[in-house]
Parts: C-alpha cells; sequence; structure tokens
C-alpha cells in the first residue's frame, strides 16, 4: 500500500542550494549535533546505570538489560521508515519531531517507578532518537555547503564518538551525586533549547515526488525488529525454537522487502547496493564494528563492577579511552575525504 501526498504537500520549501550561510550554518549545526550527542549519550549512560537501575528496581541483570534493549530496538527497527518518510516530508520535519518525542521520553524515564514503565518510556524514547539518527546525515548534507560535505560527516562521527567517550565518565559523575532517573532528566534541558534552535535554523529540505509505503515500512520494521530480538533472545538463552522463529521471520519478511521494492523509485532497503564490493565491504565492516562495540558496552560495566568490583566512576574512566580514539580520528578522516575524494 502506497500512499502518495498531495502535489501541494510535496513542493519544496527552497531549500538552501549549497549549504546554509555561515552564520545561520552555526547554530543549525548546534541543534543538531546537540540532539545526535543526547541521543548517542543514552545508550552509554544507561549503561553504565543498568547495576543501579537493577538494584533500584529490584530486577535482575538480565532484565534490567532490557533498558538498553528495548531503546536500540526501537532505534533500529525505525530508522528505514523515518528516513524515507524524511524524503517526502522534509528531512527537518522528521528529525524535531523526533527531537520533541526523544525529550518528553525522557521526562518519562526520570519518573518511572517500575521496570515495566522504564521499558515504556525508553521504547519512546528510541522512536525519537531513530527520528534524530535517521535523517541526522541528510541534513549535514544541506547545512554545510559541497567542499565541506566530508568534513560536516567527520564532526557528525566526532560528536557520536564523543558522546560514547564522555557518556560513561558523565553517567559515573551524575550517579556519584544522585540516583539514576537523573541520568535521563539531564535530557530535558538541552533538548528544550535545541527544539528552540532547530525551529529557528534548520533548512527546509527537497521533498521526493513519490509515495510514501506504508507496508513497506512495516515489513522493514518488523524485519529488523525481530532481527534484533531474536539476537537477544538468543543472548538470554531462550528456547531454539523461539530464537529461530524470530530469525527465520526476519529473513522471511526481509525476503519480502526485497521483493516489493525491487522496481520502486526509492526503496527503503537498495539491495543492489550490495553489489558493489566497495560498498558490501564497507558495509559490513561498520556492522562487524558496532556489534562488538555494543556487546562490550553493554557487558563490561557488569562485569567491572560485579566482578572485579570497582566502583562506578572508575567504570566510566575504564570504558573512556576506546570510542577516545574513534573520536579523535573521525574529524582527520573527513578533512581527508574532503581532500583526496
Amino acid at each position: 500500500m502506497t500512499i502518495t501526498l498531495p502535489a501541494a504537500a510535496r513542493e519544496p520549501d527552497h531549500p538552501i542550494a549549497d549549504g546554509l550561510p555561515a552564520a545561520q550554518r552555526r547554530w543549525a549545526i548546534a541543534a543538531i549535533f546537540t540532539a545526535l550527542a543526547m541521543a548517542s549519550l543514552d545508550t552509554a549512560i544507561a549503561n553504565i546505570a543498568l547495576p543501579a537501575i537493577a538494584a533500584d528496581l529490584h530486577v535482575s541483570p538480565e532484565q534490567s538489560v532490557w533498558v538498553v534493549n528495548v531503546y536500540q530496538i526501537a532505534l533500529v527497527a525505525t530508522l528505514l521508515p523515518l528516513g524515507a518518510l524524511g524524503e517526502i516530508v522534509g528531512h527537518q520535519r522528521i528529525y524535531l519531531g523526533g527531537l520533541i518525542l526523544f525529550t518528553i521520553a525522557s521526562l518519562f524515564c526520570a519518573v518511572a517507578w517500575s521496570l515495566d514503565s522504564l521499558l515504556v518510556a525508553r521504547t519512546l524514547q528510541g522512536l525519537g532518537a531513530s527520528g534524530i539518527m535517521s535523517v541526522n546525515t541528510a541534513l549535514v548534507r544541506f547545512v554545510y555547503p559541497g567542499r565541506m560535505q566530508g568534513r560536516g560527516f567527520g564532526h557528525n562521527a566526532l560528536v557520536v564518538a564523543t558522546a560514547f567517550t564522555f557518556g560513561p565518565s558523565i553517567a559515573s559523575a551524575i550517579l556519584a551525586l544522585g540516583p539514576w532517573p537523573w541520568l535521563f532528566a539531564v535530557n530535558i534541558p538541552f533538548g528544550l533549547v535545541a527544539i528552540g534552535i532547530g525551529f529557528a535554523m534548520l533548512p527546509r529540505t527537497p521533498r521526493a515526488d513519490h509515495g510514501f509505503d506504508f507496508l513497506g515500512a512495516i515489513l522493514a520494521s518488523a524485519c529488523l525488529g525481530l532481527f534484533i530480538t531474536g539476537i537477544g533472545s538468543a543472548a538470554h538463552n531462550l528456547s531454539p525454537v523461539v530464537v529461530g522463529i524470530e530469525l527465520v521471520s526476519a529473513l522471511a519478511l526481509g525476503f519480502i522487502l526485497t521483493r516489493r521494492h525491487a522496481d520502486h523509485p526509492a526503496p527503503m532497503l537498495p539491495i543492489d547496493l550490495f553489489s558493489r564490493p566497495m560498498f558490501a565491504l564497507s558495509a559490513a565492516t561498520a556492522v562487524c564494528s558496532f556489534a562488538v562495540q555494543g556487546l562490550a558496552f553493554v557487558s563490561l560495566p557488569f562485569y567491572f563492577e560485579d566482578v572485579l568490583g570497582r566502583s562506578q566512576v572508575e567504570t566510566g574512566f575504564f570504558m573512556t579511552p576506546w570510542p577516545l580514539v574513534v573520536g579523535i580520528m573521525a574529524p582527520i578522516a573527513g578533512r581527508l575525504s574532503d581532500r583526496h575524494a
């Protein structure tokens, strides 16, 4: 089922041709990167807080891990549909909508009274983070002029890496001063400021002529959601039958999605790109890298605190060097890309 919007709703709102003027660009970057940093931080800081959340809510460490899992499932499952929708309604609208939802959900996380209520709030927060991340690089492309595209993407990666670098330390400092709900409450003032700047400064981006494929969006979300859930079920030693059903269902839905979008003018999952060896290798490398980093950031806090007996502050500093190196290299790689691409 594909819904085509009226022509008037698809007309570009006079997007800037080659980046924004310097003064407006600085404000737009501030709004974009503030939201991106918050979305990235909330993975890193939640990892550090898992032992405290488990103790305070009287749940097992295995149950508390779902505080991270539901956030990531909601984020990943909706990235493709929201990215596709951004092409139709405007990337800035998806971004601001995601930022608003993320900020409201942060308040709900801070006042959560049980694991169930926290999981619901974290799911909404993940949806908001998906709105931010699904169109983030597209907005960067319209904010920076063509000659600075590589630098812009490098700064984008720097923000993510910096958030992961200082996330454990920030979380440890907050937990040393107050309870874990403050980890989520700190998002609220930053989110409100970013929302105000974003409405005033973000560029209006062009809108595509094709309609939004709702059925394709459902297939993409279900495919990615079941795949991640299946991996989580396997990690929690659930029944092999359950794990098999989840993973096989994900593969089946992915196959249906690729067949459905084989001739689509703007497929959500452009599978033909993987026929290019360089793209396929880069994608595989990125997936493996992020998978290893995600596993490490979930498991290491429990190892440092429960097995080695380290404090929350020490755990934060132990986990800092890895993303710190990424943060150092990201802008260097961006400048080299502008110079040699």
